[in-house]
């Protein structure tokens, strides 16, 4: 309610209504002065915002200790005294995606493809100056014969042993032996091959060429003849560099989870209505509503998740790794209360359905993948 003062005419201003009293019964507009002051719009601007914080508070605390209840009360007609799951879902997704796109996810095109033009070059220099087993894991460690030797983030070290494994080269090759490798040695290009063949492709004329040159019977069809032209845009687009596609290809993805989230979400709530088709007393709204509550809740705890994972990273305490695996499986606990509460059925049943519901909701899952990440490698 505002604190400027009521008319006194009994007119509703905007819908001409005759009024019994403080608010329209028609359009519910409150009968104030329309004049108002440079402070009052403040105030009222102020009093919007700690009113939406108000509320989004005390709804976030419900929802977090209280699975399933919230839903059960916008089905009961109780909305008044929480806020619109939609507007929370809306909120939370929006903060929730900001946070880790500027803190949490960080892959560079320059640095990863740096990272990939340094393992190839050190790979060749290793393959000359030995036969030992080299190989590179996730982390970007270096390891030869099974033995981690240094990492690639770690530049001093990664520029130590390129120099040396050069001077083992110079020590182990003669004059002769130089100027025959300088004269044999050609230029390699570098990026993707193409499918069922080891050669990289210079253009798309090089291959059509190609192509007219064999008999009809032997050319690539349709499919593999798109995907061979698609393996030529991308070498061209990023110059052979397979780690800056790569970099490209996790940004463009990443950057379309929220609107995978949004297509998933009556996904997910068709797969509850699958689940509970026997209760007629839930409409598939009832299931979109039960699954926008739980979409918040998983976002307000990844978001705790990723913030525990950043300070184990960084300090390196081992509670940090016992914190992450707690709200893993809070995540699952939390679903089987959620269902339990909303749907009120015994537990056995439940924890028959919360098992099929995460099942099919990993099928679900890994179908949306496949289908963006297609999506993202033909528009990377």
């Amino acid at each position: 309610m505002s604190h400027l003062p009521e008319r006194k005419e009994k007119i509703c201003l905007n819908c001409n209504a005759e009024l019994q009293g403080r608010f329209c019964h028609l359009c519910g507009q409150e009968n104030l002065e329309p004049k108002e002051s440079l402070w009052h719009l403040i105030t009222h601007f102020f009093n919007d915002i700690t009113h939406f914080d108000g509320k989004f508070f005390s709804t976030s605390k419900l929802l977090l200790f209280r699975p399933g209840f919230l839903p059960a009360e916008y089905m009961k007609g109780r909305r008044a005294g929480y806020l619109n799951p939609i507007r929370m879902y809306v909120f939370t997704s929006a903060f929730f995606f900001l946070l880790f796109f500027s803190f949490f996810f960080d892959i560079s095109e320059e640095s990863m493809g740096e990272n990939f033009r340094l393992t190839n070059e050190i790979a060749e220099l290793y393959g000359e100056a030995d036969s030992a087993n080299l190989n590179f894991d996730s982390k970007g460690n270096l390891i030869i014969n099974k033995d981690t030797v240094g990492n690639l983030n770690d530049k001093v070290w990664l520029s130590r042993f390129k120099d040396s494994l050069k001077n083992v080269l110079a020590l182990r090759k003669d004059t002769a032996s130089k100027a025959a490798v300088r004269k044999n040695k050609r230029e390699k290009k570098t990026g993707f091959v193409l499918l069922g063949s080891d050669e990289i492709p210079f253009s798309r004329a090089e291959y059509d060429s190609v192509q007219n040159a064999l008999p009809e019977s032997k050319r690539d069809g349709w499919f593999t003849r798109a995907m061979a032209y698609r393996v030529i845009e991308v070498n061209e687009k990023y110059d052979g560099n397979q780690g800056k596609f790569f970099a490209a290809l996790a940004n463009k993805f990443a950057h379309l989870f929220p609107t995978m989230l949004f297509f998933s979400l009556p996904l997910f709530a068709l797969l509850l209505r699958l689940l509970y088709i026997r209760r007629k007393e839930y409409y598939f709204v009832s299931h979109g509503i039960f699954s926008i509550h739980l979409y918040i809740f998983t976002f307000i705890t990844l978001l705790v998740f990723f913030i525990a994972e950043k300070l184990d990273d960084n300090i390196g305490w081992g509670i940090w790794g016992w914190v992450k695996f707690i709200i893993f499986l809070l995540m699952f606990f939390y679903l089987y209360k959620a269902m339990r509460k909303f749907y009120r059925q015994g537990r056995g049943k439940t924890i028959l359905k919360f098992i099929l519901l995460n099942i099919l909701s990993i099928i679900l899952t890994a179908l949306l993948f496949t289908a963006f990440g297609i999506y993202t490698l033909l528009k990377v």
